[in-house]
């Protein structure tokens, strides 16, 4: 169906949703010119006021009033319940420090580090 003269054609979005651990959504859509990553969250189905998760466009940021534009990748995500960086320093107390890494696997009487 063509469009009338002096209408903006509707922008196709792509959401995708991390709604649980290991479980992810997609879900194309057609919105209206001038949408904004609100209103494809809301066409999902999903709170974009929710206080636990995050919204961004192409991995950046992205406020829930900033407009979208066609070919867009709106991704809302859960929140981190760890600083990845305190995780891994907490692994690594938690292995000692012969056990992890590089040299883990050294033979035996060799020196440290080879």
């Amino acid at each position: 169906m063509a469009e009338p003269a002096g209408t903006p054609s509707p922008i196709q979005v792509a959401v995708v949703a991390s709604i649980a651990p290991g479980e992810v959504r997609e879900w194309s859509l057609r919105l209206p010119a001038g949408a904004c990553v609100s209103d494809a969250l809301k066409a999902c189905g999903l709170d974009p006021d929710h206080a636990q998760c995050s919204s961004s466009v192409w991995g950046r940021a992205a406020p829930p009033g900033q407009a979208l534009r066609d070919q867009d990748r709106v991704e809302w995500c859960r929140a981190l319940l760890v600083d990845p960086k305190v995780a891994r320093r907490q692994r690594f107390a938690r292995q000692g420090a012969r056990t992890a890494g590089l040299f883990a696997d050294r033979r035996p009487g060799a020196k440290a580090g080879y």
